[in-house]
C-alpha cells in the first residue's frame, strides 16, 4: 500500500491531477447526459485541460512562488465554478446541478487521498486523520 510515509512525494500531484480530471468527466457526464456529453467531448476535452490542470497547475505554482492565497486559490476555483456553464452553454438547471457536484468534488478527493493514502497536499488546511494512523 502506498502511504503517507513514502520518502518521495512529488509524484502524488500528478495522480491528483488524473483524478480531478476522472472526477470532473464524471459531474459533467451526470449534468449534460450521455448524449450531450457525446456531442460536446471536444469541448468538455479542451475544457477539462483549462480548468482541471491548468487550473491545478496555478494554484500549486502560484503558491510555490509566493503568490498571496487570495490570487492563487480564487482563480482556478473561479474558472472552476464559471467557465463549464458558460462555455458548455449550460442550462439552469444544469448549472446548478453542476455547480453542487463541482463543490463537493474538491472535498471527496480531498477525503480519499487523505484518509485512505494519507496525502495531505490536496487541501492541506483540512486535516483529515490517515486511515494507518487510527
Amino acid at each position: 500500500m502506498i502511504t503517507q510515509q513514502d520518502g518521495n512525494t512529488a509524484w502524488h500531484f500528478p495522480l491528483m491531477i488524473l483524478a480531478s480530471l476522472i472526477l470532473f468527466y464524471f459531474v459533467i457526464r451526470i449534468v449534460m447526459g450521455k448524449e450531450n456529453f457525446s456531442k460536446r467531448i471536444k469541448s468538455i476535452f479542451l475544457l477539462s485541460i483549462l480548468v482541471v490542470v491548468a487550473g491545478m497547475l496555478f494554484g500549486k505554482y502560484g503558491a510555490q512562488m509566493g503568490l498571496k492565497w487570495w490570487i492563487y486559490y480564487p482563480i482556478p476555483m473561479l474558472m472552476t465554478v464559471l467557465l463549464p456553464p458558460i462555455i458548455l452553454k449550460m442550462s439552469l438547471k444544469n448549472t446548478i446541478g453542476y455547480l453542487f457536484l463541482s463543490f463537493l468534488s474538491a472535498p471527496i478527493i480531498h477525503v480519499l487521498f487523505s484518509f485512505f493514502l494519507g496525502w495531505t497536499e490536496y487541501m492541506p488546511f483540512w486535516d483529515i486523520p490517515f486511515i494507518g494512523e487510527l
